[in-house]
């Protein structure tokens, strides 16, 4: 592979004339090191809990008193992170005060960079950066975990830690590494492989050496805005194929074709072929955003943005309303009209089992479903309550009573503690957006 490489497990010292880094590559190697944390979400609670584990000194820095107080309480509000886990890393500090920094040998920087009318939004990055650059001092690492375009390390990192008077490269190591955390899949930090990529080739071998302590395999770009890239095109490779196959769900039934037999044979090709499933569109905090961050970057730097990306988009954007009209078209079947039916709308958050609702396609479907006059309710185990219609809705339970008062039961997603056996046989019709029910036979039962 030109420009990657997979890191050795050996220990080295970076071959420099900084005897800065070859201290701070010591004190990694023999896990001395204290490791600041910067954002504890998704990314970086993880990032933090795994660091204490491996005997780091860790210290977090949460700008959200909620969440620093839970976290000193050891009470986690990320899923992938027990309360156990807190209980359990005596090495581990929680704070809203971004001075404790001063004592880290590494810092990551893990906030969110969401958009914002279709344009990035790095301020979280930049204040970071600016909180981090009051307290750099010579020889410490800063690593950049958020997901972002190509050049924003080295073009908006690096000028603003700069401003420190310190140079990166020659003072402090810089480097990029992006999150590869898929929350609640029961992947773990240590076996998703890692990309590293510093500023210098001495930054690049402090950064992996640093990260080969956390994980099982590191890979090294040369450069961090390959590194930007690659989690990039990770993203956007999904978004694209995730729109395919619902762009062929859409015209399927006018060719007579089902679907989910088509795509299920498909996917019996043993080389050259990679399934994806339809569904009522993307959500979360990746596929629904980075694409969009990748056109957005090469619109400004070339004037045109990615075709692929803009079609897909707007292809999964479109799912929610043919989600919609297909419900209403199965209740027409039925002899009802959707106003005035009662609609269960099983599965809201992005993805089964997760209680995040960023982008979730589902909540378009149940706002659609409800100006079209339904009374709408919702079953997720993970989401205790949506906002509809001005109005603080609860999720109900999935009782047999509950399933028979329903005229139409739309599952959007399975979550873990469902049993979709039990809803066909007590529901009077169920469309499933997502080919969960294949596999079983009933009459009531309509797919996308």
């Amino acid at each position: 592979m030109t420009g990657v490489r997979l890191a050795r497990r050996q220990s080295h010292c970076p071959p420099s004339n900084s005897s800065r880094f070859c201290e701070l590559a010591d004190k990694i190697e023999q896990h001395l090191a204290t490791v600041g944390v910067v954002g504890l979400g998704y990314v970086g609670l993880p990032l933090l809990v795994a660091a204490a584990t491996e005997g780091f000194r860790a210290i977090g820095v949460e700008a959200d008193p909620a969440k620093v107080r839970a976290l000193q309480e050891g009470r986690s509000y990320v899923q992938d992170v027990d309360d156990g886990e807190l209980r359990a890393r005596h090495e581990l500090r929680v704070t809203n005060n971004s001075v404790v920094l001063r004592g880290a040998d590494v810092i990551l920087i893990a906030v969110p960079t969401p958009l914002v009318e279709g344009a990035p939004d790095l301020s979280l990055v930049q204040r970071a950066a600016e909180d981090v650059a009051e307290i750099l001092r010579p020889g410490q690492l800063v690593v950049l975990e958020s997901t972002t375009y190509p050049g924003t390390t080295e073009e908006v990192v690096r000028p603003v830690l700069e401003g420190s008077g310190l140079k990166a490269g020659r003072d402090f190591a810089l480097a990029y590494s992006p999150e590869r955390i898929d929350p609640g899949s029961g992947r773990r930090l240590r076996t998703t492989p890692k990309i590293v990529a510093g500023l210098t080739p001495d930054d690049t071998r402090v950064a992996e050496l640093f990260y080969r302590q956390l994980v099982d395999e590191v890979v090294v770009t040369e450069r961090p805005r390959d590194a930007e890239m690659a989690k990039l095109i990770e993203n956007t490779f999904r978004q694209v194929n995730i729109a395919l196959v619902n762009e062929l769900a859409t015209i399927a039934p006018a060719l007579g074709v089902d679907i989910w037999a088509a795509l299920e044979a498909a996917a019996t090709k043993p080389f050259g072929y990679l399934p994806f499933w339809p569904g009522p569109g993307v959500g979360g905090h990746c596929i629904a955003i980075d694409p969009s961050y990748l056109s957005w970057r090469v619109e400004q730097r070339l004037g045109f943005g990615l075709g692929f990306v803009h079609h897909a988009r707007s292809v999964n954007n479109r799912m929610p309303a043919y989600v919609v009209s297909r419900v209403s078209e199965a209740l027409n079947a039925a002899g009802k009209a959707v106003k005035g039916s009662n609609v269960l709308v099983v599965g809201v958050a992005y993805k089964p089992g997760v209680p995040d609702l960023r982008e979730s396609p589902a909540l378009l479907v149940v706002q659609q479903l409800y100006e079209a006059g339904a009374t709408v309710s919702f079953h997720d185990p993970a989401v205790a309550r949506l906002d509809l219609g001005g109005d603080s809705v609860e999720s109900t339970d999935i009782s047999p009573d509950v399933l028979a008062k329903q005229d139409c039961v739309v599952l959007l997603a399975a979550p873990p503690a469902v049993d979709v056996a039990d809803v066909v046989a007590g529901a009077q019709l169920v469309f499933d957006a997502q080919g969960i029910t294949r596999g079983l036979t009933a009459d009531n039962v309509v797919r996308l």
